[in-house]
């Protein structure tokens, strides 16, 4: 059991007040050493008594549900709330807060059963959700299912995402997670990013949640919580799409699988990278430490080249050679990526931007995809599923919504569609400058000219249209998308998730109205693959 040492302080000075009144009082009829009138017994007792029931109080009104205090920044802090069975909820419910911090932002953990309403509104909350037995809150969560669920709410103004936590081999799986984010979806409020389920604590999910939260607090550099184990892809093919942009280089790239393998995966699934550092860097970083790059170290239950380890490794600027320790050095944070292929096309194909840090040099991941490995590179990358963003029934129409590279996972599942010769589909995509930008536009003409597309809608916010934005392409052609869902059409939504996500969600509220919103998202008709 742990204690909060300002709590024990609080109560130690509450009994030293009890036991000051007691002693006093005791003293009653016995010599007093002044005659002064206020110092009797009687009446230094009652003061002593008065300032205890004071001080009582006071701890009362500091353990009260708080407020929602503003940051300095003018947002809401976050809230981390946890409803744990067993502390597993509780300690990621601390990690998570602890990367926001890290990122300096302002975050605090809560117990679920300390949060009512007003603790939700207008607020940034982050909920890590057990489910225990058959589908059932947590014990210490049931207090907040009777208080707080149970009861309308106005949750427009909060923003939140859900962890849910379960085990695949009960029925009810991840229910109270899943129940608290229909729950707040139905209430009004805006989700941040697409609840994550993890099954038996799988750490590909639970990094998917970490990746999450760091591009939420614009810090995505942490290391991963759990070790990932890829295999060895091979880069096959990098294309440049969009030479001559104003905005960030896409790149087109092409994986090849391990040889002898033969991986599966859907329309919709991720691919997560394991990035290295330029070969350069680390020739760079030996010389520099007097290291010897062919030495045999162990690290992780391998043994490997100091050379390869380094490449895994994040490089510190500057270091005492004298003092170095490689163990101690932090492994590279991996990186996802929405897949754009599908098996039948041979290889894994992304669509990855290349990002740039505040100093001018490539980004993790997206450094080492577009610029330092070399065709026939290793890549290290493991395929995960992503059930949220599997495809619906070929039958089913599909209303496809995306922006930039958001385009990846809508391609796959344009892919897959035209294998199954499913042609009701619609894409709406929006980019920059339609003559740089225009990502797989032949491919993309051909789908229409073959009836794979049944309509296209290209938005460049550069090119001074009335429709700037796939939001304002939505709400140019409301009627028509009205149409679509009466005919039992699925949204897909694969994109940023600052900007065109929310501008995306708002303008299907608008159009469609809360309440069918709310439907499709329960039937599983409105799913996001956001970034």
């Amino acid at each position: 059991m742990r204690f909060d040492r300002s709590v024990i302080g609080q109560w130690m000075v509450g009994m030293a007040l009890a036991l000051l009144a007691w002693w006093l009082w005791r003293w009653q009829g016995r010599p007093w050493p002044t005659p002064t009138p206020l110092l009797q017994p009687r009446i230094v007792a009652g003061i002593a008594i008065a300032l205890y029931a004071a001080f009582c109080g006071w701890i009362a009104w500091r353990g009260r549900t708080p407020r929602i205090v503003a940051s300095a920044d003018g947002s809401s802090p976050w809230r981390v709330i946890y409803a744990s069975q067993t502390g597993f909820a509780l300690e990621l419910a601390e990690r998570t807060a602890q990367a926001l911090r890290d990122a300096s932002a302002v975050a605090t953990v809560h117990d679920i059963n300390a949060i009512d309403l007003q603790a939700l509104h207008d607020a940034r909350c982050l909920f890590i959700a057990s489910t225990t037995g058959e589908g059932d809150p947590p014990d210490h969560a049931m207090g907040f299912v009777k208080r707080v669920m149970a009861q309308p709410a106005d949750l427009q103004r909060t923003r939140y995402a859900v962890l849910a936590l379960g085990d695949s081999e009960y029925t009810q799986y991840c229910a109270f997670g899943r129940e608290l984010d229909q729950w707040l979806h139905q209430h009004g409020a805006q989700p941040l990013f697409d609840r994550v389920d993890v099954d038996n604590a799988d750490p590909a999910a639970l990094r998917h949640w970490q990746h999450h939260v760091g591009v939420l607090s614009g810090h995505t550099d942490q290391p991963d919580w759990t070790t990932p184990r890829y295999d060895r892809w091979t880069l096959a093919t990098r294309r440049l799409l969009n030479p001559g942009s104003v905005g960030g280089e896409a790149w087109h790239i092409e994986l090849q699988s391990p040889a002898g393998a033969s991986p599966a995966w859907q329309a919709g699934d991720i691919a997560e990278i394991g990035p290295r550092n330029a070969a350069a860097e680390v020739t760079a970083f030996l010389e520099s430490n007097a290291l010897n790059g062919s030495t045999v170290v162990h690290r992780d239950g391998e043994s490997m080249l100091l050379s390869e380890l380094l490449s895994r490794l994040r490089l510190p600027v500057a270091l005492d050679a004298a003092l170095i320790d490689v163990h101690t050095l932090q492994a590279l944070p991996h990186r996802e990526y929405s897949i754009a292929s599908v098996p039948a096309d041979g290889t894994l194909h992304l669509l990855v931007r290349l990002m740039q840090r505040e100093d001018g040099t490539p980004g993790i991941g997206s450094g080492w995809l577009c610029r330092h490995a070399a065709i026939g590179d290793g890549i290290d990358m493991r395929i995960r599923s992503n059930p949220n963003f599997h495809a619906p029934p070929a039958s089913q129409p599909m209303v496809l919504i995306g922006n930039g590279t958001g385009l990846a996972g809508l391609r796959a599942h344009l892919k897959a569609r035209a294998a199954t010769g499913a042609q009701c589909n619609w894409l709406l995509f929006g980019e920059r400058n339609a003559a740089a930008d225009r990502l797989h536009g032949d491919e993309l003409d051909a789908w229409q000219r073959s009836g794979v597309l049944e309509r296209l809608d290209l938005v460049f916010s550069r090119d001074g249209h009335l429709q700037r934005y796939v939001q304002d392409a939505l709400h140019a052609n409301a009627d028509s998308l009205r149409a679509w869902i009466g005919q039992g059409a699925a949204i897909y939504v694969c994109g940023s998730l600052e900007g065109m996500a929310p501008g995306v969600d708002a303008a299907l509220n608008e159009i469609l109205g809360a309440p069918r919103m709310t439907e499709l998202s329960e039937t599983g008709r409105y799913r996001r693959d956001v970034y």
